[in-house]
């Protein structure tokens, strides 16, 4: 069972009744793809749902990227959805391509504008990813854009950063997000943000709301529904289970890499500096 914070440190094989994933961004060198395909090879579920930005259309317009392993994120999804389990893709704004394709399939997988979850606890909540709560992409779409640059650029920085703290035998460390948290503007549009899609899930007269978006991974209940942020794979590496009984928790893989023996953290922590 997951600590006090909600995130599980656990990692053995777990089956779950549902996943919640969003913002993987394949397509960009910030992707952590090998620590995705090592989650999913430790994580199952009878329905995943990919809540949207899981294909980075925008990057991959302004250049092509898309090594092997991004490849084998896909393979394993599908594999996943051969297998049995049900997969929904909601897409978001970096994957928008996606909408013109409501209600239709590609290999198995549904695509669809939003979903209700019902949990085993009889909990019914709102899937969404959430970017059309972003007064910034819906209205001023070129500043998102310019956003996503600085955000990019920011990673790049990460990436050098985490080399020398690996040096000095020091943990993952995400400049990035802790800006984000540290910055009071962007505090208080995470606080917005999270209000909006509350609403709009208390207008859907249901119990909470599962989101992606942000980049910023969470569980509350501050605004009178229970708000549920899947947070990202470029950063945090976080992923929300429905257990057996309904209840919900953040699984945080990152934490699992100090955990793991030396040679498989070395392994992975190299392929994630090579991303």
């Amino acid at each position: 069972m997951p600590g006090g914070d909600g995130v599980s440190d656990s990692s053995e094989a777990r089956r779950y009744r549902a996943l919640f994933i969003s913002d993987v961004h394949l397509g960009t060198k910030g992707c952590q793809a090998d620590l995705l395909l090592d989650f999913l090879k430790y994580h199952d579920a009878d329905t995943i749902y990919l809540v949207g930005d899981i294909v980075d259309g925008w990057r991959l317009k302004s250049s092509w990227y898309w090594p092997q392993k991004h490849n084998d994120v896909v393979q394993k999804l599908l594999r996943k959805g051969r297998k049995g389990t049900r997969m929904l893709y909601l897409p978001g704004n970096h994957d928008e391509f996606l909408r013109d394709y409501y209600g239709t399939h590609f290999g198995g997988i549904e695509v669809v504008e939003t979903a209700i979850h019902e949990a085993a606890d009889g909990k019914r909540y709102l899937v969404i990813h959430g970017d059309v709560f972003d007064l910034v992409v819906r209205h001023a779409k070129w500043l998102a854009f310019l956003g996503d640059w600085a955000y990019s650029a920011a990673l790049t920085v990460n990436t050098y950063l985490n080399k020398v703290r690996r040096r000095l035998g020091l943990t993952y460390w995400s400049l990035s997000q802790w800006a984000k948290l540290k910055v009071k503007n962007a505090v208080n549009y995470i606080g917005k943000f999270e209000e909006a899609v509350a609403e709009e899930a208390k207008r859907h007269q249901v119990d909470g709301v599962i989101c992606g978006h942000i980049h910023h991974a969470v569980i509350h209940d501050q605004f009178g529904v229970r708000y549920v942020n899947c947070g990202d794979w470029v950063e945090s590496c976080t992923a929300i289970a429905e257990h057996e009984d309904g209840h919900l928790e953040i699984i945080c893989w990152t934490r699992n890499l100090e955990k793991a023996p030396s040679e498989e953290r070395d392994m992975v922590e190299g392929a994630r500096a090579a991303a």
